[in-house]
């Protein structure tokens, strides 16, 4: 038997390999549970089932007792409420993480066997161009006009177009596996990040158990005998109210305004969005706040009638100063002393109020903060506007309220746009949920009793 027929042979029965290992790879990429794993799962869920029955049942007993005219006893039954309601989304919380890891793990193997796939799809395309090589090393006149027979020619042309079939094959089902990958990737990605918002909650529930306890060991030292210095404690709280609610909420380029009147814009942008007043609280302050811990402290204001750097000497000029006259002049403002950062870092300034948006972005944003806030032509300066238009494009970049993963990718964007991700702008995202946190503490305080 000549060469050209033992290579003939050699690569069909390559591409006949290669159709079989195909189809049986594609059936074995799922990677089915175990017995014991449906059984944990389905344990799990029902074991949630019954905790969030619980919550609802605490939610209902709450509510009762807040219509309940003030007393020490009242105070204390709602305090045992909200921590059992707090301990039942721990372990809410903690139910959710033991199903994840299932996930997570599973999700782990998947793209693993998606990998091996793809590698050995490799090797076989490899081996398929190496034989389409051999069988095209000769022309088909000079292969037709040698000794060989003619029953030898149409099989090495036989071989080749199966070869040639293998390859294109193999190229579909090559795209096809590393598309699968990606997605196997994606939903491990928000697995992992549903575990971060999962043990993220579990740590918020415990420091609100321990302040709760802390209050409730205040109030169990006074005894019927002292019922009715209670009077005197309820005078202290709202004096305490009033006092969070009345205090300066600092803002930048703007005059500040009472944390009680910005809790209220971030309150109706945050239903219309639906996204957390404390959220929407934290990104302003990072933003306008001058204090320590914040980005404002490392912005400069530029562009003021005492400023020597003026609109354009720290605007994009193609993207930003016509839209910035825009603005001022729609708004009746002087466009040579409106108040605007200046460039941080190697970048431009121009950033605009309270949210900081740069001329550019509030123009796409106008119609959209004057449907929430009934301001028309909105105004970048204003309070009310600034917090409409933070709250809209926090959620336009994916916060999702309560989701600390998409909350804090969300800040990121914000922040750094197309650059997000980078280790060197974590702190933006890391200092927003921080404030969050602290702000949302603030809120249920007022919130409670």
């Amino acid at each position: 038997m000549s060469l050209r027929l033992i290579i003939g042979w050699t690569g069909l029965g390559l591409a006949f390999s290669f159709f079989s290992y195909s189809q049986l790879s594609l059936a074995q990429t799922a990677i089915p549970l175990t017995p014991e794993q449906i059984a944990q799962e389905t344990q799990l869920r029902a074991q949630l089932k019954e905790v969030e029955q619980q919550i609802a049942d605490q939610t209902v007993i709450l509510r009762d007792k807040q219509k309940e005219t003030a007393s020490v006893q009242r105070d204390i039954d709602i305090l045992d409420n909200k921590i059992k309601t707090a301990q039942l989304n721990i372990k809410a919380k903690q139910i959710e993480i033991a199903r994840l890891g299932t996930n997570i793990t599973e999700k782990v193997k998947t793209i693993g066997v998606l990998n091996t796939k793809v590698d050995r799809e490799k090797l076989s395309l490899s081996e398929l161009l190496r034989k389409t090589r051999d069988l095209d090393n000769s022309s088909v006149l000079e292969v037709a006009l040698s000794n060989q027979k003619l029953s030898n020619f149409f099989i090495d042309l036989s071989a080749f177009n199966i070869i040639q079939k293998a390859i294109q094959d193999s190229l579909v089902n090559i795209r096809g596996t590393k598309v699968k990958t990606e997605t196997q990737k994606v939903v491990l990605e928000d697995k992992r990040d549903s575990a971060i918002n999962a043990q993220k909650v579990i740590e918020t529930e415990k420091v609100k158990i321990e302040a709760l306890n802390k209050e409730k060991t205040a109030l169990l030292r006074i005894n019927k005998a002292q019922e009715g210095a209670y009077k005197k404690v309820i005078a202290v709280r709202q004096q305490k109210r009033s006092a969070i609610l009345n205090a300066l909420f600092k803002l930048r380029d703007t005059k500040g305004i009472s944390f009680g009147q910005a809790l209220e814009y971030a309150t109706i942008v945050g239903k219309q969005v639906n996204l957390r007043p404390a959220y929407i609280l934290a990104i302003i302050t990072q933003e306008s706040d001058t204090n320590a811990d914040t980005l404002g402290v490392n912005v400069g204001t530029c562009n003021r009638p005492q400023d020597t750097k003026k609109y354009t000497d720290v605007m994009k000029p193609e993207r930003d100063i016509a839209p910035f006259l825009r603005i001022t002049k729609a708004l009746g403002l002087d466009p040579n002393t409106m108040p605007i950062s200046c460039p941080y870092g190697s970048g431009y300034g121009g950033a605009m109020g309270p949210a900081q948006f740069i001329p550019s972005t509030w123009e796409l944003f106008e119609d959209r903060i004057a449907r929430v806030t009934g301001n028309n032509p909105p105004n970048p300066w204003d309070p009310e506007d600034a917090f409409a238009a933070a709250g809209l494009l926090l959620a336009d970049n994916g916060a999702i309220a309560g989701n600390y993963s998409a909350e804090r990718k969300a800040a990121l964007k914000y922040y750094a746009g197309g650059n997000w991700s980078k280790a060197s702008n974590a702190f933006y995202g890391d200092q927003v949920m921080a404030k969050t946190a602290r702000y949302q503490m603030t809120i249920d305080s007022l919130q409670g009793g």
